[in-house]
């Protein structure tokens, strides 16, 4: 089984198990699925704030949250070796909803909870994807999840590129 196979035969149980009432993340995961997480990179809140998002509001898809998986998986292989982070971003470590970068609003909020993503060090109450983040992306070009993590990637401290990057967005 490929890795992406085995993200969406987990991706589906659990949202099986959430639909079915139990909305407990920590019963859902076995050692094999804990593995398979770690080895992609990924926390198990992580993937279970993506299945809660799907399940409560039908966003982001299932495919999107693969892409998004295949990026922070990418940068956790290609970037960081394998080897995961032992650093954590908290709420109080990136900017206001209401900061502004480049005079767009949450954009100053955005990008560090983006590099967080790809690094894996992202706080357990601290999800990228979620509400705030969709409601920037589709205010500021329709910009899909991933291709702003991808995009945050390959800017990578460059911060005024990326910027001008999603403004080129915004007048597509």
């Amino acid at each position: 089984m490929t890795w992406n196979d085995q993200f969406l035969t987990l991706f589906d149980r659990c949202v099986a198990a959430y639909q079915g009432g139990d909305k407990d993340f920590e019963n859902y995961y076995s050692e094999v699925d804990l593995s398979f997480l770690a080895s992609i990179g990924y926390q198990p809140r992580e993937f279970f704030d993506f299945v809660e998002d799907y399940c409560e509001y039908g966003v982001p898809s299932i495919s999107t949250a693969l892409l998004v998986a295949a990026a922070r998986r990418d940068f956790f292989l290609t970037v960081q070796h394998g080897v995961p982070s032992t650093n954590r971003v908290t709420a109080d470590d990136v900017p206001a909803k209401t900061a502004e970068f480049h005079g767009i609003p949450y954009f100053a909020r955005i990008i560090p909870k983006a590099k967080a993503k790809l690094r894996g060090e992202l706080d357990p109450d601290l999800m990228f994807g979620c509400g705030g983040d969709r409601r920037f992306l589709a205010n500021n070009g329709d910009i899909p999840l991933a291709d702003f993590l991808r995009n945050v990637w390959a800017c990578g401290d460059d911060d005024e590129k990326l910027a001008t990057w999603v403004k080129d967005q915004i007048k597509a």
